[in-house]
């Protein structure tokens, strides 16, 4: 198996005839999922997702892929293929259509339904090719052929990208759910089909290769759901994905079969489940669905309210009722259902958010301590049984954290992959297909690109620092004033802190120490400010961590008179 060197350069200009795969997103992470494919001077990407950040990248919104290897080739792009409609996977297109606007998205109606949607609120009007399993449609020198995969969400496609280099069969996110609620198998029979065709390179999704066995179907939650709903006294608040329309179908199944009203919470939640209703996805009887305004009309045994926040989000809906700061407020007896899995690195949040509900009285209903929900992704039995039909003589695992990456490229192996044709490889790493066989053939820059409000990569990684040094540690501030001539002390020293614990009385201590540094410096003539500013961090830095134990940042400002 080969694997990435961290003293990767560059990658050669593409032999002619070779086919060229870079992921930007997606492999190391399970999120911002993004693969840019190269044959001929012309590009086609797969997916343009965003990552949610983590508690040490505070306020951080969003976390994007880097463009800045394709920006200046944006005019080879020959389009967007969408595999599906969640946002770790559609997040990231308004700000690479900010860019260009002109690039054309690819996907099934749900996908396109969703991404134009949220592209509206960035006023992009986007040129779309809607497109369904079984078509194929040329796009400059790929001819792609789409794939009926069922995952979390309706309408999800895998691509087969077939290119004079060889055909590369892209999974998108997938499972194998014989029982799917929607009756849309994953396509075994089309895969078989390519299989003999012959596929040359496998992009294989990663995300529960670790998980023994089969996923469990979807529709197993059923049951429990109905006892959650069946034993609740007052209402039923249910957090999920704002995208997850096969979950919310057994939501409102079991709410209309026990006399209860469904009111959806959130911006993001209310538009995607009535774009979901518009097109067929999502079916709603009659009178089920109400205005959460009309909900103080209902006792609480027929209400339930279906919101985000499954995740601990600190702005979403749940973690809010969970915090008494929004108008729907938690009581003694409501019962809280998290339908959805725990992505990693949220444990923390999500925990604390149940804590916080229960605290106030709530029976939360979690993966923990009862069957609401199931992955939507393929486990390690359902993988080795894709690669058996596959039979794909490269594999390259994508869409994982490196244990996913590398759990998937074993299973691979045992089916029989060549471990030389098995390549692991992670964001920026280039990878060449040439006379069949796929090889790592250098690197691009591929970091983190921050979103913060209206600002996009603005914010890096030593902001990040700073912002975490006054979240653990506060600010000390200390003010002087010297003469610009003789760079003697005019007024001050000041000191005032914020955050750090210390009172400002404290800095008595300290102030003449201050005071003497400076004095000496005037003495060896010593008046650049910048100097000055340097003396006084170290001076006062010195004696908080002799005496506190403690590093907050230290602002020191020089006023010249």
């Amino acid at each position: 198996m080969s694997h990435p060197h961290p003293e990767l350069g560059p990658p050669p200009q593409l032999p002619e005839g070779a086919l060229r795969v870079t992921p930007l997103g997606g492999l190391g992470e399970i999120g911002r999922n993004m693969t840019v494919f190269e044959y001929g001077g012309r590009l086609l990407i797969v997916d343009c997702g965003v990552l949610f950040p983590e508690e040490e990248q505070p306020g951080i919104d969003l976390i994007l892929p880097d463009f800045s290897s394709i920006r200046d080739r944006l005019d080879d792009v020959e389009g967007i293929v969408l595999t599906h409609g969640h946002e770790d996977h559609i997040g990231g297109v308004p700000f690479l259509l900010r860019e260009k606007p002109d690039i054309p998205l690819i996907g099934s109606k749900l996908t396109l339904a969703l991404i134009e949607a949220k592209l509206q609120e960035h006023r992009i009007r986007p040129y779309t090719l809607e497109v369904a399993e079984g078509q194929r449609e040329r796009v400059g020198p790929f001819d792609c052929e789409f794939v009926a995969v069922n995952h979390s969400i309706p309408d999800a496609l895998a691509v087969a990208i077939r290119t004079p280099a060889g055909m590369a069969v892209h999974t998108g996110d997938f499972k194998m759910d014989q029982l799917p609620l929607d009756n849309r198998l994953t396509d075994l029979h089309a895969f078989a089909r390519l299989s003999e065709e012959g596929i040359d390179l496998l992009l294989a999704d990663s995300t529960n290769a670790e998980v023994p066995g089969f996923v469990p179907p979807e529709r197993d939650i059923s049951n429990v759901l109905r006892q959650v709903f069946g034993s609740a006294r007052k209402r039923i608040i249910v957090a999920s994905f704002a995208s997850h329309v096969h979950r919310i179908q057994q939501i409102l199944d079991a709410a209309h079969e026990y006399g209860r009203r469904v009111a959806f919470v959130g911006r993001s939640m209310v538009r995607n489940m009535g774009i979901a209703r518009d097109l067929g996805y999502l079916k709603v009887p009659p009178g089920l669905v109400v205005d959460v305004k009309t909900l103080d009309d209902l006792p609480d045994h027929e209400v339930v309210l279906v919101c985000t926040g499954s995740q601990g989000e600190p702005m979403a809906a749940l973690s809010r009722m969970a915090n008494r700061d929004h108008q729907i407020r938690i009581v003694d007896g409501d019962t809280v259902i998290l339908a959805s899995s725990l992505i990693p690195g949220n444990e923390n949040a999500v925990y604390r958010v149940i804590n916080g509900l229960t605290r106030w009285g709530a029976n939360v209903v979690h993966k923990g301590n009862a069957k609401v929900h199931v992955s939507g992704h393929a486990s390690a039995g359902e993988l080795l049984y894709f690669y058996n039909i596959c039979r794909p003589k490269n594999l390259m695992p994508v869409h994982g954290e490196w244990r996913h990456l590398r759990a998937n490229a074993e299973l691979g192996a045992l089916t029989g992959v060549p471990h030389d044709r098995i390549v692991i490889a992670e964001d920026g790493v280039v990878v060449d297909l040439v006379a069949g066989k796929a090889k790592i053939s250098g690197k691009v820059q591929a970091g983190y690109v921050y979103v913060d409000g209206l600002s996009v990569g603005d914010v890096g990684e030593p902001a990040l620092k700073d912002r975490k040094i006054l979240g653990d540690e506060g600010i000390i501030s200390v003010f002087v004033v010297v003469d610009s001539t003789t760079g003697k002390i005019t007024g001050g020293p000041h000191v005032q802190a914020r955050g750090s614990g210390i009172d400002d009385s404290a800095f008595s201590a300290v102030i003449p120490k201050i005071s003497e540094v400076l004095e000496r410096s005037a003495q060896d003539g010593v008046v650049e400010p910048h100097q000055l500013q340097q003396l006084i961090r170290r001076t006062l830095g010195k004696w908080v961590s002799d005496t506190y134990r403690r590093r907050p940042m230290i602002l020191p400002v020089v006023v010249e008179v």
